[in-house]
């Protein structure tokens, strides 16, 4: 069987999406194809965002490779499918001018949250739930049903929705080796606002998190803690960097958390290769923040979402630290790493004036602390529950995108998205308005 894993050349015009646009690295789909590959089937990766590709450009790729199932996501990198753009505008898009007789599988948040929906819209065949690593190749052999996640159209016309969720045992992913992706031209180097130049790369050492803030969207994807082997972590690694790699993002939810993260920043400390990642403060002290500056580490980005103890409550954040506490970790990382993030969401329990003097107090010491940002309501997430009451359904992604823009439009949203959004029914209708 053939399986085309397609990285489709994301647009963002007039979407609430507040991640990153640049290109990464399709971590998702390279673990699929090796698992592909390794089940004995043959596999095709193209990332038409990193090599600047249209939909025209790669359909011919698509047609000469014909393939049995073409995989595509909805949502850009592992790395945001916990804030993906709430549309399917782009997955519709492709699909339809790829124009392949292929079965048409769709992984992502939004298939994990709201598989219904997602066949419903783009008209895909399969609507994987979770972790797709593992259980995409279980396409080309088993029944459907069996597959955990897996939801389709059923013959006499209704909908089988897996009650259960893709999970994929980190300690069977072994090494990528990137014979399949073209480094060289991944320029970006994701969370680096310093003049650091070179090729950046991303990769993955430990999935989900052990947390369960309110305000985050893990719950139907990669939400148990999973660390994968320092070896295989190490050895990508060095690929990356004899492919003239420099800088490395960790993609994980939150890097710092498991025991062996000590031996791999070690590893790394002895390699000419810089790094960046998300985490929380409350996972380091002095001694390992030592250990991150051997590890050349030059991006680090802390979620602190609010600067009281009971916003942070509110969040569940479950953090056994202090505000002065915080302060002090995040400045004396900050001797150490060139750029140290803080970052803040809009909580009722922050006084504005209190947020304005501890912004100026870490600022004055070279810490970058963000406004606070919006929440959006994600489907899957527990904000979602806590605002409608309800598990998502076929409407969950209007319902939360019709929330957030009537909540913040007059309030301001972060300054990295756009200021005036479309909503969601327009970027889909738009799309399909061209059929």
């Amino acid at each position: 069987m053939k399986f085309a894993f397609i990285n489709p050349n994301w647009s963002f015009t007039g979407s609430t999406y507040f991640g990153c646009p640049d290109p990464h690295v399709p971590l998702e789909l390279m673990f699929a194809y090796d698992q592909v590959r390794a089940a004995g089937h043959e596999p095709l990766l193209i990332d038409a965002q990193t090599d600047k590709l249209t939909v025209k450009e790669v359909k011919p790729r698509v047609d000469v490779f014909n393939p049995d199932f073409l995989v595509i996501p909805t949502a850009p990198s592992y790395l945001f499918w916990r804030c993906p753009p709430p549309e399917l505008r782009v997955p519709m898009e492709w699909l339809r001018g790829l124009d392949s007789k292929a079965v048409k599988v769709l992984i992502g948040p939004h298939p994990s949250a709201t598989p219904a929906a997602t066949l419903r819209k783009t008209g895909c065949d399969v609507a994987l739930r979770g972790e797709p690593d593992q259980t995409i190749p279980e396409l080309a052999g088993k029944p459907w049903e069996q597959i955990a996640g897996c939801c389709f159209n059923r013959e006499d016309g209704g909908v089988h929705i897996s009650p259960e969720l893709g999970v994929t045992d980190m300690k069977a992913v072994g090494p990528l080796d990137f014979h399949n992706y073209n480094v060289e031209a991944h320029w970006h180097r994701h969370h680096v606002f310093t003049n650091d130049q070179g090729i950046g790369a991303e990769l993955e050492f430990a999935r989900g998190c052990p947390w369960a803030c309110t305000f985050c969207n893990k719950t139907l994807f990669r939400n148990k803690f999973r660390e994968r082997s320092v070896e295989a972590l190490l050895q990508e690694v060095d690929t990356l960097v004899s492919r003239g790699v420099q800088y490395i993002y960790f993609i994980d939810e939150i890097f710092g958390v498991g025991k062996n993260v000590r031996r791999l920043l070690e590893g790394i400390a002895e390699r000419p290769v810089k790094i960046g990642f998300q985490s929380r403060i409350d996972l380091w002290n002095e001694e390992t923040l030592d250990l991150l500056g051997r590890a050349h580490c030059i991006s680090m980005e802390c979620g602190i979402e609010s600067i009281t103890e009971d916003g942070r409550e509110e969040l569940n954040k479950n953090c056994r630290m202090g505000t002065d506490r915080i302060s002090e970790l995040l400045i004396y990382a900050r001797e150490r790493i060139p750029w140290v993030q803080a970052n803040l969401i809009l909580t009722d329990k922050d006084d504005r004036r209190q947020i304005c003097e501890w912004q100026e107090h870490l600022r004055s010491r070279g810490v970058w602390v963000s406004e606070p940002v919006p929440m959006f309501p994600f489907p899957g997430s527990p904000l979602y529950v806590q605002t409608f009451g309800a598990s998502p359904d076929d409407q969950a992604w209007e319902r939360a995108h019709h929330h957030y823009t009537a909540t913040f439009d007059n309030k301001g949203y972060s300054d990295i998205q756009e200021q005036k959004p479309v909503p969601i029914e327009d970027l889909e209708n738009a799309h399909l308005s061209h059929r």
